[in-house]
């Protein structure tokens, strides 16, 4: 029995309930919060907002119908935080904490949370929680691979949800204590979260979503919310090349394992030679890893690290064998008349453009650019000189890409700035010769042209299968 969900049940009947924002997070959380006898009202600044039911990239469904076939209040446009009364907000976590409205309702006594809040709060399972700047998808997925594998002939249930997959607090009646939880947690989801994993890792921590924090270090502080809590007995997997996660080393309760893909570690894992050990003992050969890069050996050693006495050496080696990677990310689309395609559209800052231009081992042609975030893209100047033999630079980003790699000493006849995406798909292909590789990694955000890296990834996809 989930006492906590029975607590948090009596707390909510009658009780008025505020979901700020219209998206897959909070729709899911309607009918569970109805039938605890909660009133809701859905808020949202879009007049007619729409959401993704199916995930995103799936189909759109408008909002208004379904709140009006439930009975729903909703409140929406401009003005969609006026008068805002409700004893319980449940935000999206694109929207901040601070903005006034919401932040006057906490002041006033209004209780501030979030869907993957609430599902961590009232879980009655182990949860691993991964976040990082780059390389928590991955991560988060070879984990919950691993897991599955190992308890897939018991009756131990695996869950995935956060910020992949489908919002789990909708399922918590189904959650039992027996089970496990893996969740993918960005700083928007963290900023106010206040709980305890038992197996939180952090990738790395590199600038991201100034756009959206006040500052590098408010971004930092978010992200380290996800071991803040934990307590000696729990576990904490860091980057020990990083600057930042090294510094989490030193400030964690909890028990930490660090991993390297630099150097050795007598305690830990890395990457030595062609080898992995942890602490010492051989767990794979490099070769036995599938996918290309080694910021993805990275990835498995942060998971093989999350997972380690939960899964056997035998599952380790049969997920690193088979699993091909998520989509978006590194994903071979096709080969056209000799030229292999590769769809990264995930790759939305200049680290992970890096990491992606450092998975080949010859030049490629680089369509590179989106939505600008206001991360320094300088750091990628060199690696794009190095690792491209043309580069196609689109959106505002390539804009800018385009003067920096000017003013950098990059040949003018090696590449274009073409603002239109389909375009600059087009023009790459056209431009390419058999034994080339084209890839698609932004460095940006998609939002100049698309709703999300996912639609601007099918577009890619759909465009070069079609040439």
């Amino acid at each position: 029995m989930n006492e906590k969900l029975n607590e948090f049940k009596k707390n909510i009947k009658g009780r008025t309930v505020a979901l700020i924002g219209a998206g897959i997070s909070n729709m899911t959380c309607i009918d569970l919060l109805l039938s605890y006898g909660a009133k809701i009202t859905v808020r949202d600044k879009n007049p007619d907002p729409t959401y993704t039911p199916d995930g995103e990239g799936g189909r759109v469904v408008a909002v208004k119908p379904i709140l009006d076939l439930k009975g729903v209040d909703y409140r929406f446009g401009e003005d969609y935080l006026e008068e805002l009364d409700e004893k319980i907000l449940i935000k999206t976590p694109g929207i901040r904490f601070d903005v006034p409205q919401i932040a006057a309702a906490v002041r006033r006594g209004a209780e501030l949370t979030s869907e993957a809040e609430l599902f961590c709060r009232l879980c009655p399972c182990k949860i691993f929680a991964v976040t990082g700047s780059d390389g928590k998808t991955t991560t988060t997925t070879l984990i919950y691979k691993m897991l599955s594998e190992e308890y897939s002939a018991s009756d131990k249930k695996v869950w995935l949800g956060g910020n992949i997959g489908t919002p789990l607090f909708c399922e918590i009646e189904n959650v039992k204590a027996g089970d496990i939880a893996v969740l993918e947690l960005s700083s928007f989801q963290l900023q106010t979260m206040r709980f305890a994993p038992y197996c939180s890792v952090v990738t790395n921590i590199t600038p991201n979503h100034l756009n959206w924090h006040i500052d590098m270090d408010e971004y930092v502080e978010s992200k380290s919310n996800i071991f803040k809590f934990q307590e000696k007995g729990q576990r904490t997997v860091l980057n020990a090349e990083n600057a930042y996660t090294a510094k989490f080393a030193d400030e964690a309760a909890c028990d930490v394992t660090l991993f390297s893909s630099k150097r050795a570690l007598a305690k830990g894992i890395c990457l030595c030679g062609d080898e992995i050990l942890y602490d010492g003992k051989k767990i794979l050969e490099r070769s036995d890893i599938r996918l290309v890069g080694v910021h993805n050996v990275e990835n498995f050693m942060a998971a093989i690290a999350a997972v380690y006495g939960f899964v056997s050496q035998d599952t380790i080696k049969k997920i690193a064998n088979t699993f091909g990677g998520v989509r978006h990310r590194l994903e071979e689309v096709c080969t056209k008349n000799g030229v292999r395609f590769y769809n990264s559209s995930i790759d939305t800052t200049p680290s992970r453009t890096m990491a992606a231009l450092s998975a080949f081992d010859k030049k490629v042609v680089l369509i590179c650019g989106g939505s600008d975030k206001n991360i320094p893209t300088e750091p990628m100047l060199p690696v794009i000189k190095e690792k491209t033999k043309f580069a196609v630079l689109t959106g505002t980003t390539g804009e800018k890409l385009h003067r920096q790699l000017k003013e950098f000493g990059y040949p003018g006849d090696k590449m274009t700035y073409i603002r239109d995406f389909d375009t600059a798909v087009r023009f790459a292909a056209a431009n390419s010769e058999s034994g080339d590789v084209v890839l698609l990694s932004p460095a940006a955000a998609s939002f100049d042209s698309f709703r999300n890296f996912e639609v601007r990834g099918d577009r890619f996809c759909k465009i070069v299968k079609e040439l």
